[in-house]
């Protein structure tokens, strides 16, 4: 998911919503309301949310 994360080009400082938004303009059109998705785009959400958290502690630990 790493790979996915970074062609999300989502600023590391950006927030939480904004990851969102653009992960959800990765997902096709008729996978954003299908109701039988709803737990793989629950799973790509919080995984995408997990790399973006792993990003923003990157660079405060390192300063970047």
């Amino acid at each position: 998911m790493q790979g996915t994360y970074d062609r999300l080009r989502v600023h590391t400082f950006a927030s939480w919503r904004d990851v969102v938004r653009a992960a959800n303009g990765r997902i096709a059109k008729n996978h954003r309301r299908a109701p039988a998705m709803r737990e793989a785009r629950k799973r790509f959400y919080h995984e995408m949310l997990d790399c973006h958290q792993r990003h923003q502690d990157l660079v405060r630990t390192f300063r970047l």
